[in-house]
């Protein structure tokens, strides 16, 4: 399910890298210990079942069903380089449909960061790589091949008391490949961009599991082949991040949207982003993401749209082995038109979501669960609303 996928946009994640300690970087429980190397190995078949409409087709255009799985093998690895840490991650997945052979694909993801703490300073440098063949967010139905890489670096100072100061740059690159079409618009021509942040963040520790950190960042988008799309944003957040019976992430904060072209409305507004799970009690646990931010749209003439989203999930321990799950989600995509031009303003698409299933632990890392999914969009626009139930088993070990 693509849920709240601006919760790890790009300045989520340099947020995390420059506030990042060398407990947080490697953790205890990873499965697989070499002396002081440490590995953490996991597999998911998901989706394993049917898919009632594989294109998120209208019912004018007779959505098809299919059966297909999922099956992504993990490995993260830690090992020391004298005082500093390296962590590489390796992620495949293999995704099958048995008769629609268009929608298989094999997706790649690596990365590579390296944390070097010193006495009163850390600095967190790393890289990324993936080779993926999905759907880019909510609006595009469509599974498009693309390539995107990041390099990026950061620098945290021990100030003074519980009080750090870090300052970091990232910079990002995506890019669509030439086949990528949906509905007649080329995904590379509108999308294919390069995003450069540079921050500088104040982390305080409130306890030793709790801090609260306050950000500033500059942002810019350039577009390859449409630079009329291209923008700079400044923000200001305020988040706190938990590591004990609540554990992630929250922030609330400000952007400043400025589009280099002169008929592409700015925005000026709040922006959210959350990841928290809370475990009241020792058989339940509590899952809320929710976020609100800017995404870039296909459209010409709407050229990107304003995010607000949230998804709930409950798991609930249940006799012996066997627990239970709920979640419900939703999303309103609020486009922007160009300015002067009628009728492109109001537009609002939504997208709902519920579902839930039941597992069967084996042992202490294997879960095999049922689960039924469906999600529901409706649009203003002709052919973009859809509806479709997902169902099928899943084994997952490691999670």
């Amino acid at each position: 399910m693509r849920v709240l996928p601006f919760v790890v946009v790009s300045l989520a994640l340099t947020a995390a890298a420059s506030a990042q300690t060398v407990a947080e970087f490697v953790p205890e429980t990873s499965r697989v210990h070499f002396g002081r190397i440490r590995l953490n190995p996991t597999v998911a078949l998901t989706n394993a079942g049917v898919d009632d409409n594989v294109f998120n087709a209208d019912d004018v255009d007779n959505p098809r069903s299919d059966f297909t799985l999922t099956l992504t093998p993990k490995t993260d690895i830690w090992f020391p380089f004298g005082r500093s840490w390296v962590k590489s991650s390796i992620r495949e997945d293999f995704v099958y449909y048995e008769e629609f052979a268009s929608e298989r694909s094999i997706n790649s993801s690596y990365r590579t960061d390296v944390l070097v703490p010193l006495n009163r300073m850390t600095f967190v440098v790393g890289a990324g790589y993936e080779n993926v063949r999905d759907r880019p967010g909510f609006e595009i139905d469509a599974r498009s091949r693309h390539t995107g890489g990041d390099y990026h670096g950061s620098v945290e100072v021990h100030a003074f008391g519980k009080t750090f100061i870090g300052t970091g740059v990232k910079r990002t690159h995506i890019d669509f490949e030439p086949d990528a079409i949906f509905l007649g618009r080329s995904l590379r021509t509108e999308l294919t961009r390069t995003t450069t942040i540079n921050d500088v963040s104040v982390r305080h520790e409130l306890t030793p599991v709790t801090s609260v950190i306050a950000l500033v960042a500059r942002e810019g988008d350039r577009f390859e082949y449409s630079p009329e799309r291209d923008s700079d944003s400044t923000r200001a957040e305020l988040g706190v991040r938990f590591s004990a019976r609540i554990g992630g992430s929250a922030a609330i904060g400000f952007r400043n949207f400025q589009p280099l072209a002169p008929l592409v409305p700015a925005f000026h507004g709040m922006t959210m982003r959350a990841d928290v799970s809370v475990t009241p009690f020792g058989a339940t646990r509590i899952g809320v993401q929710t976020g609100r931010d800017i995404q870039y749209s296909l459209e010409k003439e709407q050229p990107y749209y304003v995010e607000t989203g949230a998804g709930f999930s409950v798991t609930q321990g249940l006799a012996g082995p066997f627990d239970a799950v709920g979640r419900v989600g939703f999303q309103r995509l609020s486009y922007r038109g160009l300015v002067g031009i009628p009728g492109l303003s109001g537009r609002t698409d939504a997208v709902d979501s519920f579902g839930g299933g039941f597992g069967y632990r084996v042992g202490r890392d294997m879960r095999i669960g049922f689960n039924v999914d469906r999600q529901q969009r409706s649009s203003d626009l002709a052919r973009h609303s859809y509806g479709g139930v997902r169902y099928g088993t899943s084994v997952t070990y490691g999670y």
